[in-house]
């Protein structure tokens, strides 16, 4: 009985645990994490900041998922184009738009990615976007990824709730369970692995 009391709090605390962010001053560039089912609101987040001058470029990573049919093109998107055209609809230059590597196949090697394509662009300070629940892990990654190469981390994103289930009911639906408790089996397999 006091289990079933206290397991919204508890699942409320395992959601938030996984929400960081990390401010960094002028960023050289916003980084974009691929997400096929959040990119809507990685985007729109990023095309905010890029509105505000946080920085004066946006770099999207490449996971290599392609979205649906699209009529008008007559083909299946990938969903960094679709992460693309959604900055640019939201006042986003295309020419301020760039993208960071070859498709990868987690966050790991997308960070390793974007630390080539900072380093060949000599881009020293990143602010990186992803979701609410995949900020613990990607910060992590990412300054895994360029410890050492004098490149400094920063995250940010969009609160949980958008795309995202909310902390405090993720737990009832099948997509949180997916989302908030599979991070935790991704986080340590990444502090195993790598």
């Amino acid at each position: 009985m006091l289990g079933a009391v206290l397991w919204p709090l508890v699942a409320w605390v395992c959601a938030q645990s996984l929400v960081v962010k990390s401010e960094l001053p002028s960023p050289d560039a916003i980084v974009v994490l691929s997400g096929s089912s959040t990119y809507i609101e990685r985007t729109a987040w990023a095309a905010g900041l890029y509105r505000e001058g946080r920085a004066p470029i946006i770099i999207l990573t490449n996971d290599g998922l392609i979205g649906g049919w699209n009529k008008a093109e007559q083909r299946n998107p990938y969903f960094y184009e679709l992460a693309a055209k959604e900055l640019e609809r939201q006042g986003v230059p295309a020419d301020k738009i760039q993208f960071a590597s070859e498709p990868a196949l987690g966050t790991y090697e997308e960070s390793l990615g974007v630390r080539e394509y900072a380093t060949t662009h000599k881009l020293k300070h990143l602010l990186v976007v992803t979701s609410a629940y995949h900020s613990r892990r990607a910060l992590w990654s990412m300054r895994h990824a360029c410890q050492g190469s004098g490149i400094e981390i920063g995250i940010d994103g969009p609160p949980p709730g958008l795309q995202t289930p909310s902390p405090g009911t993720w737990w009832l639906r099948r997509r949180g369970w997916r989302v908030v408790a599979g991070e935790y089996v991704k986080m340590i397999y990444y502090w195993m692995k790598y």
